[in-house]
């Protein structure tokens, strides 16, 4: 019987039907992320407005809800190497799309609160998951930009909530932007249906012919009667915990990775909660300063998707840290800007370097660590780069308290993606788990030759 290494097939095998359909249903997933998580900074200011809240209470309430994404994020990450991520994906969308349905009834700040800390376990618990599903069934020649491309679907969402609040708060009041949160909870049976499962947990759990039924949508060459193995960098790995993300060398990149990922959430919950508030205060309306949100999310959309492609022909810290260091000098001088055009450069570029950074630097994450602890290591990292977006929004809020003058605001801000481009450029990649398969694969294909070479028929000469 044949043996293959699912791992090594999936990397190999090439995009089509079954690829194009998963990054389809987990664009969506995310892009339902992404609005439920944007739609609070754009109908912040109609809550202050009706329920008589300060600028501390407004930032409180965003640090409650990501406080909750925190939680998620740690407990969904692990749950997800104990039951499956396809499940966990599940548990997440009921959370966040029917609480956030929900908190579009709440009468007062107590009941409004409560719907969003709760939506926030399933906020912060999704991603991860998401991330580590694409990146398993990604080929490796596209991973990068098929990961990109799902993440992308984080900024449509905020593009969609920029968008839609400035169309119906006018009119019919805040209410109604967060209804229609409930749409992926009614896709919800769909979901279920296109999703796979892990094919490296099914295989730990001894769940073989589920994994071959997947294992043949993504290679329909793959024959009948085949014998799975994992490779032995992914079993050693496998059921693994936070700990072993600082094995075999990657402590000093794990540690890098938390540095960065806290000022990249610092950065974006920092701009995702208070960017309008931010941009009222330097004298523009509700209605621009929501176009300027959906300008943010424009950028981050581009950006991901354009260096998620170049990601994979030059590496990620090349794109990474300069993109990182680009947003800290845009945020420097947004400030001092009196153009609305070079504002929206700007403001553009910033989304980049911001979820733009966030969304790129997740694929990176996912790619560096075995497949065992990946969800593990999104989790932790994700939930200690929360630990920033807990502090930004009651950070930004305080700073908005002392009637500053915005370029001081936008600079307070900017110090976050100067430090976390810092960081990232200590991560070793020399120890990430791709580097390792590759010497791996070539040991084996060397040993294979030589075990050839004295296979063959010494020939003396006549």
């Amino acid at each position: 019987m044949k043996s293959i290494n699912p791992m090594q097939m999936i990397n190999n095998s090439r995009v089509h039907s079954f690829h194009i359909a998963l990054v389809a249903w987990l664009f969506f997933i995310i892009m339902s992320d992404g609005y439920d998580v944007v739609i609070y900074g754009a109908a912040v200011p109609a809550l202050m407005e009706e329920w008589g809240m300060s600028d501390v209470l407004a930032g409180a309430i965003g640090s409650y809800t990501i406080a909750g994404t925190v939680i998620g994020a740690i407990t969904f990450g692990l749950l997800a190497d104990k039951i499956g991520r396809k499940r966990v994906i599940i548990i997440c969308i009921v959370f966040f799309s029917f609480f956030t349905f929900l908190s579009g009834f709440a009468t007062g700040v107590g009941m409004f609160t409560i719907c969003r800390i709760i939506a926030g376990l399933g906020l912060g618990g999704v991603m991860p998951n998401v991330m580590a599903l694409m990146t398993e069934f990604a080929p490796k020649y596209k991973r990068t930009a098929l990961v990109a491309y799902v993440f992308a679907g984080y900024s449509v969402g905020g593009l969609i909530a920029a968008l839609t609040s400035r169309a119906l708060l006018p009119i019919v009041g805040w209410q109604p932007v967060f209804w229609v949160a409930v749409i992926p909870l009614l896709m919800l049976p769909l979901i279920i249906k296109n999703i796979p499962e892990s094919v490296a947990y099914l295989i730990e759990k001894g769940e073989l012919e589920k994994a071959k039924q997947i294992l043949r949508k993504v290679d329909p060459s793959m024959p009948q009667l085949v014998q799975l193995e994992l490779p032995r960098a992914t079993n050693s790995a496998v059921g693994g915990t936070v700990a072993k993300m600082f094995e075999e060398k990657r402590a000093l990149s794990t540690f890098m990775f938390w540095i960065a990922s806290f000022c990249s959430l610092l950065l974006v919950f920092s701009l995702t909660t208070w960017l309008p508030r931010l941009l009222m205060q330097a004298g523009y309306d509700l209605s621009s300063s929501l176009l300027f949100t959906a300008v943010m999310q424009f950028g981050a959309i581009a950006g991901t998707i354009l260096l998620g492609r170049l990601m994979d022909k030059v590496g990620a810290k090349k794109v990474l840290v300069p993109l990182f260091l680009s947003g800290a000098l845009a945020l420097g001088l947004i400030g001092f800007s009196k153009s609305t055009v070079i504002v929206f450069g700007l403001i553009a570029v910033i989304g980049a370097a911001s979820i733009g950074v966030q969304n790129l630097s997740s694929t990176f994450v996912s790619q560096y660590y075995p497949t065992g602890i990946r969800a593990s290591a999104l989790g932790s990292t994700m939930a200690i780069g929360r630990i920033g977006g807990i502090l930004a929004p009651i950070l930004i809020g305080i700073l908005l308290t002392m009637n500053l003058h915005p370029q001081f605001n936008f600079g307070a801000i900017g110090i976050a993606s100067l430090v976390g481009g810092i960081a990232l450029a200590f991560v070793q990649e020399k120890h990430a788990a791709y580097n390792k398969l590759e010497e791996e694969n070539l040991k084996q294909v060397q040993s294979k030759l030589v075990k050839e070479s004295y296979a063959e028929p010494i020939r003396l000469p006549k």
